[in-house]
């Protein structure tokens, strides 16, 4: 039978009384309860692993952007791109509008992205050309958004998601090639050929960097193989 416990509150008193005078800060404390679980045995039970995000192979990145490709669909083929060049989120993809592209820098301001936060994203310089082209062709038609449907609004989450999941269908995949796929394939890309976490964090637009290291356990030299052979331009 386990004998009783004393309230938490009054054990930390009791703690507090004998640290006071060695003024400890954070990394003393979390060196001080790590020896303490060491010493009593005490083994943590980890909620939930973080579970390493899907990447295509290079097969399926190949078969995926080839069957965008043959749809001619330059709208489409837009969108794409868009989304494996600048790794935004889908809700913010929707959001872009033709004024928060700057051509001449290859840049894209994410306005009120995840956290109300704004941030500016770079683009390939090899992108700009394509993108200039589908700019000038949706302008003819007084479109406000990057993204557009047929009803002149701008694009639905949902609307996004179905467009890349007929792709998937088409091309045969058996994993769904998802806005957010395509985020993961841009982001371990980007921590590949830079190395700077913090950096891709920003880029990302995570408030957490912990949310950004998951990709520091990705096969980093596999994926920059598949991000450059979607790519035929990149």
């Amino acid at each position: 039978m386990t004998s009783s416990r004393t309230p938490v509150r009054e054990k930390a008193k009791y703690f507090c009384k004998h640290l006071k005078k060695e003024n400890p800060d954070y990394n003393y404390l979390r060196e001080l309860f790590r020896h303490i679980r060491k010493n009593l045995n005490i083994v943590i039970k980890s909620a939930k692993e973080n579970k390493l995000p899907y990447i295509p192979t290079e097969e399926e990145i190949n078969k995926y952007y080839n069957t965008v490709w043959e749809s001619r669909n330059m709208k489409h083929i837009v969108i794409i791109k868009t989304l494996l060049y600048t790794g935004v989120r889908v809700s913010e993809l929707v959001n872009i509008k033709i004024s928060d592209i700057n051509l001449d820098n290859c840049q894209i301001k994410v306005v009120q992205g995840k956290g109300k936060k704004d941030r500016i994203v770079p683009f390939p310089n090899a992108f700009k050309e394509t993108l200039a082209v589908h700019i000038e062709n949706i302008k003819k038609n007084d479109a406000k958004y990057l993204f557009e449907s047929s009803w002149k609004k701008a694009y639905s989450d949902r609307g996004i998601r179905k467009i890349l999941m007929k792709y998937t269908k088409a091309a045969g995949i058996d994993h769904s090639i998802s806005p957010h796929t395509l985020r993961h394939s841009c982001a371990t890309h980007l921590l590949e050929a830079s190395g700077d976490l913090r950096a891709v964090q920003e880029f990302l637009g995570h408030e957490d960097i912990s949310t950004t290291q998951i990709y520091t356990n990705m096969d980093f030299e596999h994926l920059n193989k598949v991000y450059k052979n979607s790519h035929p331009r990149a």
